[in-house]
């Protein structure tokens, strides 16, 4: 979680997208996520809890603050990661 939030952070799209599990990979909406990433200004990521992964699969509740036109605003998400070719990578979040 803390490397996608960094990968954020920098508009490292190459590497949110090979993080990310090939079922639900956002390859169509690449410069979309590039241009917003760079659009806020990020300011903390507060990992809240991290579950103990069970076989192939874990989830990380997390808040994201970022800068949006000069408002705060939160990200509050418990993301689903599992396992794909040994990696953990996120595959979609509620």
């Amino acid at each position: 979680m803390r490397s996608r939030y960094t990968a954020y952070v920098l508009g490292n799209v190459d590497y949110l997208l090979q993080s990310h599990h090939s079922s639900t990979r956002p390859i169509r909406e690449r410069e979309e996520i590039v241009i917003w990433a760079k659009s806020v200004t990020w300011l903390r990521l507060e990992v809240l809890k991290k579950s103990e992964p069970l076989k192939n699969e874990g989830f990380v509740t997390f808040k994201a603050f970022f800068l949006e036109n000069g408002q705060q605003q939160v990200i509050y998400e418990i993301s689903r990661f599992v396992k794909e070719n040994g990696h953990w990578t996120y595959i979609d979040g509620e």
